[in-house]
């Protein structure tokens, strides 16, 4: 019986490491196509503990022990692994959604200026939330203009993504499951699927090939998100996180060197930065060092002609819709102009004819893009 107990103690252990081992940035679990068997693995989780342990327990009484603590420290050695995997090295117990959402507007605003903020307009109404917060978190639940808003963002993707939590046609809730492909995945809590955050697609369980709606967002300086929306609500600290929030700029500037989330400042690396855009089918993927070097950009993608500009401060940028690719576009101090006509850096006229649509547009990293746009061409 001591095999029994052995098999129940190695499969119980082994279980727990698999168990997050898929889901989580480990040695060459990011690689795998393994969403599936990681799905499989989490829904029967408690079928395969019970069985495993009443192996082990069963194993445990009827053999004779000589040494009776060695199998107890062995128990004691699997149970303080599977609670270690569980609340320590789970997603959401390493990162947490905000205890109080705290939104003030610019007058009581406490955040660097400097800082990259997502924001969101809805029937005038402006919301920006902070990197620097909800990088930590990942999600924030929120609302504007009436309508419930998911917030997400993922570090070791750089990709911001605002969606509309709705599920089956109902509000949902959800809460960090893990990741995939080095993206985070997020599970609703009505039908515990797995949400791709950065394309907002259900990748496994009942709802898998749905997608979440997608809301537009642009990712600015605070600064700029204020000059053009000083109306704007801004995300600040939640005091009980504000040791986990990143204090300096190296991730927001791209001088971070840590393995996930560092960057490369060359151009077409895994880690180096690119402007994404999608429109239908066609996706195409923009250098970051070219926008730098040439402010604007005029292309066509899927019909559409597209102007791509990025502000004075290096950090604010926006895709816009134009008429012609033959029109000129000059920038000065943040403002297009273009046959006498001008606009703000984000397309709203300033001449009384009509704003310049806006495109939704990424900063992401260049293995993030191509990977979950495995279509794309490049500029």
């Amino acid at each position: 019986m001591k095999k029994v107990f052995y098999l129940g103690l190695i499969g119980l252990f082994l279980f727990e490491i698999a168990n997050v081992y898929f889901i989580m940035p480990m040695p060459g679990s990011q690689e795998m196509k393994s969403l599936d068997t990681a799905y499989f693995l989490y829904s029967w989780r408690w079928l395969f503990r019970i069985l495993f342990s009443v192996l082990l327990l069963i194993g445990f009484a009827k053999s004779t022990w000589k040494k009776k603590w060695i199998p107890l420290l062995f128990i004691l050695i699997c149970s303080i692994a599977t609670y270690f995997i569980n609340f320590q090295m789970a997603a959401d117990h390493m990162f947490y959604q905000p205890n109080s959402l705290l939104l003030k507007p610019a007058t009581e605003n406490k955040v660097d200026s400097n800082r990259l903020v997502i924001g969101i307009v809805i029937n005038e109404q402006a919301k920006a939330y902070p990197i620097q917060f909800i990088g930590y978190h990942h999600l924030v639940m929120d609302s504007l203009a009436g309508k419930p808003i998911l917030v997400t963002y993922c570090t070791v993707c750089r990709t911001g993504r605002i969606f509309e939590p709705t599920v089956n046609g109902k509000p949902a809730k959800f809460r960090l499951v893990g990741m995939d492909h080095f993206n985070a995945m997020f599970e609703d809590l009505a039908t515990k699927s797995w949400w791709r955050q950065a394309t907002g697609e259900a990748v496994t369980g009942p709802l898998k090939g749905e997608q979440l709606p997608e809301l537009l967002s642009v990712q600015t300086s605070l600064s700029d998100w204020l000059r053009l929306y000083p109306q704007s609500l801004v995300m600040q600290a939640d005091p009980t996180y504000q040791n986990n929030y990143d204090s300096t700029f190296k991730y927001e500037s791209g001088k971070s060197k840590k393995k996930l989330t560092g960057t490369d400042s060359l151009s077409w690396n895994k880690k180096s930065w690119v402007v994404g855009i999608t429109l239908g089918k066609f996706s195409k993927a923009y250098d970051w060092n070219r926008l730098l070097k040439e402010r604007l950009i005029v292309d066509t993608l899927a019909n559409k002609n597209i102007l791509l500009v990025i502000g004075k401060n290096n950090q604010s940028f926006f895709a816009l819709e134009i008429n012609d690719t033959t029109e000129q576009f000059t920038l000065l101090n943040d403002r297009l102009i273009s046959n006498k006509t001008n606009y703000s850096i984000s397309g709203k006229s300033i001449s009384n004819v009509s704003h310049l649509k806006q495109i939704p547009a990424y900063q992401e990293f260049w293995h993030s893009w191509k990977t979950f746009h495995p279509n794309t061409s490049t500029y």
